[in-house]
């Protein structure tokens, strides 16, 4: 049986909060921060030009080999054979020798802590047959997450003989980077610092991040680094504070030292301009729903997660929130069911949204229950 949806319930929520900060400098090709929950930008220059990326792009070849794994498409360990075109990519490798064999999960950390190409070749081999084939999947999944300044044409980021290296617009690296967060696993290899190959055997080599962030800047637990020549040194840099979350990507510096400078100056913008606030906190009921064949009728929906705001300090806001509620459920349904979506707006931009769950399990009414609605209603109905 079907369950009748509210649809949109909007609640009014004022606060009180910040001041502002003059915008700083940007010395790169390219520079955002965003809020990744809700995809709100803070702060943008030359977001939308195609520019190389380097091993940026092998954030997209860890979404889809672990998008394959929470599908079970994957195993990670399962057995990959390096082949002599693996072993044959030169940069940032492991040194895999034709023949060599490694578990998946060992070369997930070889792709996202040392960025080695021959290991992020191996792996594309052992998923769709063929580099070439995987760059298909590569930039079909761009075209599904609307990366629309995105065109890929190898796996790994690295230069080519003829025609354009990978090329990313820095809004697309954080919808690639934002989408990324939610990929089961994947904050774990690339939040990890070292990591060693072949620890049984010559443990070499010994893999460092060259994410330096991750233990130079108090919050920094993501995401990926990239240079060649061509590209420059770029970086998308992920940082967790006081449950603010800010995602600051730059593309095209000089040198190292210029790309670390401008992301701590993003997430020092961030932090210092922008707070959360806890709007609704886990298991606060907002809405019901209606369930006319259901026991009970009436449903309480509650807040799945702690839902957090991001809001400038000190600025006062008139939020409204907006509630809608998934139509076509069907009963039975368990406790903690998704059935809907709250947003915090600000105006008509986004400033935080979670998921909406229900409060209690709803169980089919038995016969009499429904005759009994049924009958009431018909008497309310001759009543008035």
């Amino acid at each position: 049986m079907r369950i009748k949806s509210f649809g949109v319930v909007i609640l009014a929520v004022f606060l009180s909060l910040a001041i502002s900060v003059d915008a700083l400098e940007i010395s790169g090709k390219a520079a955002l921060l965003m809020d990744p929950y809700s995809g709100r930008v803070f702060l943008e220059h030359n977001v939308d030009e195609p520019l190389p990326v380097a091993s940026i792009s092998k954030l997209m070849t860890l979404v889809l080999i672990l998008e394959g794994v929470e599908r079970g498409e994957l195993q990670l360990e399962s057995i990959i054979t390096a082949s002599p075109y693996a072993a044959s990519k030169r940069g940032t490798r492991i040194w895999l020798e034709a023949g060599e064999q490694f578990t998946l999960e060992e070369l997930l950390y070889a792709i996202a802590v040392g960025s080695a190409n021959d290991a992020a070749v191996a792996v594309t081999e052992y998923i769709a047959d063929s580099e070439e084939a995987f760059v298909e999947l590569m930039n079909a999944r761009a075209k599904e997450l609307g990366l629309s300044q995105t065109v890929f044409v190898n796996c790994t980021g690295l230069p080519v003989e003829v025609g354009q290296p990978n090329t990313m617009s820095a809004r697309d690296v954080a919808v690639l980077a934002r989408h990324a967060m939610q990929v089961p696993g994947l904050m774990e290899y690339v939040s990890t610092y070292e990591y060693t190959m072949r620890p049984k055997t010559t443990k070499i080599p010994v893999l460092w991040n060259a994410n330096k962030l991750l233990r130079r800047y108090y919050g920094v637990d993501g995401m990926k680094t990239g240079f060649t020549t061509e590209a420059g040194y770029c970086i998308a840099a992920t940082a967790q504070r006081d449950n603010l979350r800010l995602l600051a990507v730059t593309l095209g510096h000089k040198t190292e030292e210029d790309r670390e400078q401008e992301a701590r100056a993003l997430l020092d913008y961030g932090f210092r301009k922008y707070q959360s606030v806890l709007l609704y906190s886990q298991g606060t009921e907002v809405t019901t729903l209606e369930c006319p064949s259901g026991n009970p009728r009436i449903a309480p929906v509650v807040v799945a997660e702690d839902l957090y705001v991001t809001v400038e300090t000190g600025i006062e806001m008139d939020l409204e929130t907006r509630i809608v509620l998934e139509q076509d459920l069907e009963i039975p349904l368990p406790e903690h069911e998704v059935v809907g979506k709250i947003s915090a707006l600000s105006g008509e931009e986004l400033v935080g949204e979670g998921l909406l769950v229900l409060g209690q399990p709803v169980k089919k009414a038995g016969l009499g229950a429904l005759i009994l609605r049924v009958s009431r209603w018909l008497a309310q109905a001759i009543y008035n």
